[in-house]
């Protein structure tokens, strides 16, 4: 099976480089390209260098060059089988999403993963079908590594008919903030930014699919819903006015960093993308959904959390709320928004219940903000270079 390996910068962005500096491959093994603050620099002082970091990204903001290519598939897309990205599929909800789409024979899924090695490990590991799957490097972390993955996706030849947003980054007990390759705060600038221009890019592919209704599916969470039991734990989801957003302070507030707040607040985002691509794009072809697959109580997403709470969150899951969900069965879930007709409606937040399956779930007030929805499209589209 060929593997297709688009290359990224490895090395964190500076303000200093020319706009014009050649974008230059590195390995295809992933590294996060993201940074500390420097040592000895406070936290709070390292805002005050991003606006300007963000203005030459925003300046060289051109197409980068792509890695070399594998063969093309069949001239006829219409010959192939339905095309799925995920992204962050080498582990987790998106290697088991991936794994059900993969062993269903329906579908070619495109493993859109920083680990490149990982992802291929996984995917044998769980037996996904050769021929089934493609394993492509992408690094939400680097603007530069998101145009090159679209540009190696492109000269692949295959067709698309479905974009999933899963990746995601958790940083709930850092006690300073870390940057991605172009100077965000690395859950904001993988979660919503990355996403964001990739989602972008991918529209007009996904457009030209021979599918009736292509999906787009943005992976939401109860954690950024205040509408919910879970969405009020603190540290609460809040973008407030977005002011620290578009000012280049590390929240999106633009208050103190808060680890995990600053996730929450990057999956409000994703949910309130979702929804303004359906107002921008919907009832055309494309459909758009979010979810909430359940509580996945044990996963990678908690890698950085405390050692106590990974002992003891799934027990609460499995025998006090009864809400847990295993990763196999949260992939199936997710898999589901991509390919069952009955959840084929556009501008819907899925989740599930034990009694009635999958269901029409509501979203937090901040969330269903349209006035929101917009601002923040706007301001996305000038930090990742759309506008």
């Amino acid at each position: 099976m060929a593997l297709l390996n688009a290359t990224s910068s490895r090395a964190a962005a500076t303000s200093s480089r020319p706009a014009a500096a050649p974008r230059v491959a590195a390995s295809s093994r992933a590294v996060r390209t993201s940074a500390v603050a420097p040592r000895g620099v406070p936290a709070a002082a390292a805002p005050a260098r991003l606006p300007a970091l963000r203005q030459a990204v925003i300046a060289a903001a051109v197409a980068a060059p792509s890695a070399p290519a594998a063969p093309a598939t069949p001239a006829k897309v219409t010959d192939q089988k339905p095309t799925v990205i995920i992204t962050g599929a080498s582990s987790g909800l998106g290697l088991n999403a991936a794994a059900a789409l993969a062993k269903s024979g329906e579908w070619h899924v495109i493993m859109a993963c920083r680990d490149f090695s990982k992802a291929i490990s996984q995917a044998k590991r769980l037996g996904l079908p050769s021929g089934s799957y493609t394993v492509m490097h992408l690094d939400l972390a680097s603007l530069d590594s998101v145009r090159q993955f679209v540009d190696a996706f492109r000269a692949s030849g295959r067709r698309l008919d479905s974009l999933v947003c899963n990746a995601a980054v958790y940083l709930p007990t850092a006690k300073e903030p870390r940057f991605t390759a172009d100077g965000f705060e690395l859950s904001v600038g993988t979660n919503h930014l990355g996403h964001f221009l990739l989602a972008n890019l991918l529209m007009k592919d996904l457009e030209g699919s021979p599918s009736a209704n292509p999906r787009m599916v943005i992976v939401g969470s109860i954690t950024g819903n205040t509408n919910t039991m879970a969405g009020n734990v603190p540290p609460k989801a809040d973008l407030g006015d977005l002011s620290g957003l578009s000012a280049g302070s590390v929240m999106i507030d633009g208050k103190e960093f808060d680890g995990a707040k600053a996730y929450k607040d990057s999956k409000v985002c994703n949910m309130l993308t979702m929804r303004e691509f359906e107002r921008r794009f919907g009832g055309k072809k494309v459909h758009f959904a979010s979810l909430y697959p359940g509580c996945i109580a044990e996963t990678g997403l908690f890698r950085e959390h405390y050692g106590v709470f990974k002992t003891l969150f799934p027990l609460f899951q499995k025998y006090v709320t009864k809400g847990y969900v295993s990763e196999e069965e949260a992939g199936k879930r997710l898999a589901q928004v991509v390919s069952d007709p009955a959840l084929n409606k556009s501008g819907v937040y899925w989740s599930w219940s034990n009694t009635k399956g999958a269901f029409e779930n509501q979203v937090s007030e901040e969330v269903a903000d349209d006035g929101k929805g917009t601002k923040l499209w706007e301001i996305s589209e000038k930090l990742v270079g759309l506008a």
